[in-house]
């Protein structure tokens, strides 16, 4: 092992302020061009996604134009019947929603009321002037103006989808013609894109799990709009630590101020999506994906606050995949290996690593 010269040495802090002086360009120009990021990332992660599909398909006989052909119609179709179906729950819970704020309201003043009358130095009239709008019918607008936008987004999202997944059909050779040794560069691009789709299927395996599972627990407990509660609990499940947090509160609460329910409903619910997270997010979620795949505590909540930064709510939904990402990016690399290392969740021991070995591909397998 050579020794490093002392021009190295004094090229070191050099190179390292150059990094992080590249690295803040990088983030500022992230966070300036965020509405064109966003619908480009959400649509490259849901291309890759669709590959497995497609490439199944093939293995069965069918052209790849076919495969992608058929694997778009089926997701078109899904989506259009998941979006019908939240679209007609949203609209009975937007009817429905003055006598829900009312009730709300009612409970609210009752507990301002209890607190008060057990000595607290709580003035219910003053607390409720902070919260009072000078307009209540002014966010109905703002509302329908984030729809539109919502399904204008949509709309790009699905057309760069169509066009990526046709696109991703000759990326080989592509690269083949463009580079003058393409063996190093296909072998680290196969294991990229093979990891990245391994998780982001799982990932998005368990996110369904979750809202089928969550849907069916608010059916069982009789608190109103499930589908959109569990639609709600499947978008959520992609953000770290506090997603399935805030999934719960909206049935929880409205559960809690109902007038069939109840504190033991609402704690019954509580519970069901305690359950259904710590197994699907603690227990299955790990095994399926393997220690190589996971993200320390840290991370994943350090992700969630700067890629929230970054982008907003969608930073917070993609924190995961995003960071998940540049760790398999930066794991496909020699170089850059040990950054990767540093982002997962730590030491393990040699059973769990031979064990998790076993998953890999063969260029990744220690020997």
């Amino acid at each position: 092992m050579s020794n490093l010269s002392d021009e190295d040495y004094r090229s070191i802090p050099l190179n390292a302020t150059l990094a992080l002086a590249a690295l803040v360009v990088i983030i500022a120009g992230m966070k300036a061009g965020g509405d064109l990021l966003v619908p480009l990332l959400l649509a490259i992660f849901i291309a890759v996604v669709c590959t497995s599909p497609v490439q199944w398909l093939h293995r069965c006989g069918l052209s790849m134009r076919m495969s992608a052909f058929l694997t778009l119609m089926v997701l078109l179709a899904f989506i259009s019947l998941i979006g019908l179906l939240v679209v007609n729950s949203f609209s009975t819970f937007l009817a429905a929603l003055p006598d829900i704020e009312s009730r709300l309201y009612e409970q609210y003043w009752n507990l301002l009321n209890a607190l008060s009358s057990r000595g607290l130095a709580i003035n219910p009239d003053q607390i409720n002037s902070l919260f009072s709008g000078e307009d209540e019918g002014s966010w109905m607008p703002e509302l329908l103006s984030q729809l539109g936008n919502l399904f204008m987004q949509s709309v790009i999202v699905g057309l760069l989808v169509i066009f990526m997944l046709f696109e991703t059909l000759n990326v080989r050779d592509k690269v083949s013609r463009a580079l003058e040794n393409p063996a190093p560069s296909l072998k680290r691009f196969s294991e990229f894109s093979l990891t990245l789709k391994r998780y982001l299927a799982v990932k998005t395996m368990i996110s369904l799990a979750t809202g089928v599972l969550v849907w069916l627990s608010c059916l069982i407990v009789g608190v109103e709009f499930p589908l959109l509660w569990g639609v709600l609990a499947f978008a959520l499940n992609f953000i770290p630590n506090i997603g399935s947090a805030l999934a719960a509160i909206p049935p929880v609460l409205l559960l809690l101020i109902a007038q069939d329910g109840g504190a033991f409903q609402a704690m019954l619910l509580a519970s069901a999506y305690l359950i259904i997270n710590f197994v699907l997010g603690n227990l299955i979620e790990p095994r399926v994906m393997g220690q190589a795949l996971g993200l320390s505590t840290f991370v994943a909540f350090l992700s969630l606050v700067v890629w929230g930064w970054i982008f907003g709510a969608a930073g917070m939904l993609l924190s995961v995949m995003l960071t998940m990402t540049l760790k398999i990016a930066l794991d496909s690399h020699p170089e850059t290996r040990w950054i990767a290392r540093l982002l997962g969740p730590g030491k393990r021991r040699l059973k769990d690593s031979r064990a998790s070995d076993a998953t890999l591909p063969p260029w990744r397998r220690k020997h």
